[in-house]
Formats: structure tokens, C-alpha cells, sequence
């Protein structure tokens, strides 16, 4: 795949929140997701296909209700992608609220290597 139909590809299922098929088809085993800081269940750094799917697991988990995800078109630079995604959710224990963060992906051999969110 190109990194153009990896962006779109990526784009497409984080819109739907499909975020465990974009990692499963898009991602190199030993990719890495990197936090803005470490906070409750998560790492700032998770490394290898199986940490970010299980990272993906305790996100899904804490989410009591979903209410819809925006994204943003990606703009791609070189070997970089980057696009913002909203996401309009109800935390358990929380109020509902709208997520908002920049994410940027390095991709390398047809491959996203590296994920890393900004908030």
C-alpha cells in the first residue's frame, strides 16, 4: 500500500472507530504508541503489536458510551501522516465530553511503525 491509501485506510476505520482492525491491518508487529504522558492503566510508551492491541482493550473498556468520532483529512509528509480525531464519549464515572487530539503516524515498508497522540 501506498502511504496515500494507508492514510485513507486508517482515516476510514478510525471515523468508524474501528481502531482494532486499523491496527491489525496497518500496523508492523513491533510498532510503537506513544502517550502524551502516562496516565492511569497506561504507559506513555507501548511497544509490539499485542501491547497496543491489549492498550486498545483498556480504552474500550473504560468507554460507558460512544456517541460519535470525527476525523480530520490526513496530511502526509514524506513518511508521516497526521490527522486530528474528536471523539464525543461518556467515560464510566465521568461525564459525558468531547476527546480531542492530534495523531501522528510514522509509516515505513508499507507499515505504520509508530502512532503518538497529542492532546
Amino acid at each position: 500500500m501506498t502511504i496515500q491509501e494507508i492514510a485513507q485506510r486508517l482515516t476510514d476505520l478510525c471515523a468508524k472507530q474501528d481502531f482494532h482492525t486499523a491496527q491489525k491491518e496497518l500496523f508492523a508487529e513491533n510498532a510503537i504508541s506513544i502517550e502524551p504522558e502516562a496516565m492511569g492503566p497506561f504507559e506513555k510508551e507501548t511497544r509490539g503489536l499485542p501491547g497496543i492491541f491489549k492498550k486498545g482493550e483498556l480504552f474500550g473498556d473504560m468507554v460507558e458510551a460512544s456517541y460519535g468520532c470525527k476525523v480530520s483529512k490526513p496530511i502526509i509528509a514524506g513518511n508521516a501522516i497526521a490527522f486530528t480525531l474528536s471523539m464525543d464519549v461518556k467515560m464510566k464515572d465521568r461525564d459525558r465530553s468531547t476527546m480531542d487530539e492530534i495523531c501522528v503516524y510514522v509509516v515505513k515498508d508499507g507499515k505504520i511503525i509508530s502512532e503518538q497522540f497529542f492532546w
